[in-house]
């Protein structure tokens, strides 16, 4: 079962930065796009829509770097976040759904909750 630990640690480092790309994206569109705008309201309402939705993209993702690298480091904190932000993920249809559904698969085993202990070798 470590072996699914250590992919499901990797998926949630990678979708999260992901995320992260996703929303430099945005925010980089939305900057170009208020430059080709001759709208004054525009101008000003792009780059603070811009702002707002780059804080979301890293509110959202830099949990799920934390946690997957602590799930390399077996920590149990980073197996219960692991769990919290895989329900979230059921909600981003459909990358996030198989994410969300094997993550939880992974660490909701009896022998991977084990090796989480920390007397466990």
């Amino acid at each position: 079962m470590g072996k699914h630990i250590n992919i499901v640690a990797a998926l949630q480092i990678g979708f999260s930065i992901l995320g992260l790309f996703i929303g430099g994206l945005i925010f980089a569109t939305l900057y170009l796009v208020k430059d080709f705008v001759d709208d004054k309201d525009a101008e000003m309402v792009l780059p603070i829509v811009a702002n707002v939705l780059m804080i979301l993209f890293l509110i959202l993702s830099v949990p799920g770097i934390i946690a997957g690298i602590g799930l390399f480091k077996r920590k149990e904190w980073a197996r219960i976040l692991t769990l919290i932000l895989s329900v979230l993920d059921l909600f981003n249809i459909p990358l996030g759904t198989a994410v969300g559904v094997y993550s939880i698969w992974a660490l909701v085993h009896p022998e991977v909750v084990e090796e989480f202990k920390p007397n466990h070798k």
